[in-house]
């Protein structure tokens, strides 16, 4: 591959996005990545500093890291931020303006950490874990299935939250159904074994998450996006998945996409890898070729030098071409903008020589 047709490619990913109710400067997304720099819940002036170094250097929609709605269970670690409480949600309306003097859009991601936390996690060591089963990743029982009385409780606490992410300034919500957190589990047949409405085959198993984002749309109204993270893989369950084929996946994306989604997160470990045999496509590809929604890839994107390589066949190549052939419509990354936080700016500007790698040092500070 020559460096014109290098270059020429990279644009791609500095076209404007617009779909029905979200337009973005280009294709670039921030991803979600948890940081733990909130003490007691409330996201100080440095998280702010951080997503708006982002926007400034040319990401066009920020993700942030997961949230909690308001549920003494939601999180396990007291540096998480909230996403509820007047103190956390006034400075969370402090990042989405800096984001947007930025030049960039910013969605919360709203999260509730169901099974995976443990008994006696801070910061509400009292509140025991719950999820539709009380089955953790392993199929352990930890804790009695949750009544319906209180998934509507937690459906009203994602909806609270989609709420107030409308008031105070945000583009958006993210709601993330992946990587085996609460949503999740009610999808996985391992962690949802229930014989009520929010049980069942693989189409069942979405009421949870289809309550939730009808409950989300009623509360923020049309023209506000809702963006649904969902997985096959768990967390230690690399292997998991949901879906076995296309017609599996279609049952699955189905009554989400009547519920209300406008964006699917496509959740993968490693972008080039076809989701199912038989075709190239990815977990993103297939979900707009089901669906016909807007769809974000991710997974490893940016790392191991491939924004640097102008010849051969590089990773850089494939996500390109993919991009330009409308397989997703938009790109997320994740740790080669954490470990440089003018990763969009260097890519647009040619400045591949000056791309800083990822070291795992860049998870201990707010660079």
């Amino acid at each position: 591959m020559s460096n014109a047709k290098s270059e020429a490619s990279v644009e791609s990913l500095f076209k404007p996005f617009k779909s029905k109710n979200l337009e973005v400067a280009n294709r670039i997304v921030m991803a979600p990545m948890t940081r733990g720099f909130s003490p007691n819940g409330v996201p100080t002036e440095d998280v702010a500093a951080y997503y708006r170094r982002r926007a400034e250097n040319g990401v066009g929609l920020i993700v942030t890291e997961g949230t909690l709605i308001n549920h003494p269970a939601a999180g396990g670690n007291p540096n998480i931020p909230n996403f509820h409480g007047e103190a956390a949600l006034q400075h969370w309306a402090n990042v989405a303006k800096a984001v947007h003097e930025g030049g960039g859009k910013i969605i919360p991601q709203l999260w509730h950490i169901g099974l995976t936390r443990k008994i006696g996690d801070l910061p509400n060591p009292e509140a025991l874990p719950i999820g539709p089963s009380g089955l953790n990743l392993t199929g352990e029982k930890i804790t009695e299935p949750l009544t319906e009385n209180e998934i509507a409780d937690l459906i009203s606490a994602f909806a609270q939250a989609a709420a107030d992410a409308a008031r105070i300034g945000f583009d958006g919500i993210e709601l993330h159904g992946a990587h085996g957190y609460l949503i999740d589990q009610f999808f996985w047949d391992k962690t949802n074994i229930r014989t009520d409405r929010y049980g069942g085959d693989l189409a069942s198993r979405t009421r949870f998450a289809v309550e939730i984002i009808e409950a989300c749309r009623k509360a923020v109204g049309p023209d506000f996006p809702i963006v649904l993270r969902f997985s096959q893989w768990k967390d230690g369950h690399y292997e998991a998945k949901l879906a076995e084929s296309p017609e599996q996946l279609s049952s699955f994306l189905a009554p989400l996409v009547d519920a209300g989604v406008d964006v699917f997160h496509s959740s993968t470990r490693r972008y080039w890898e076809p989701e199912f045999a038989g075709s190239e496509l990815n977990l993103a590809g297939w979900t707009k070729q089901l669906t016909g929604k807007p769809t974000i890839t991710v997974g490893s994107i940016g790392l191991d030098n491939e924004f640097r390589s102008s010849t051969g066949v590089s990773a850089q190549a494939r996500l390109l071409e993919r991009l330009e052939n409308g397989e997703f419509d938009l790109v997320a990354v994740g740790r080669a903008l954490l470990a440089d936080y003018e990763w969009a700016a260097k890519v647009r500007d040619g400045r591949l020589d000056e791309l800083r790698n990822f070291d795992a040092a860049a998870l201990n500070a707010l660079n």
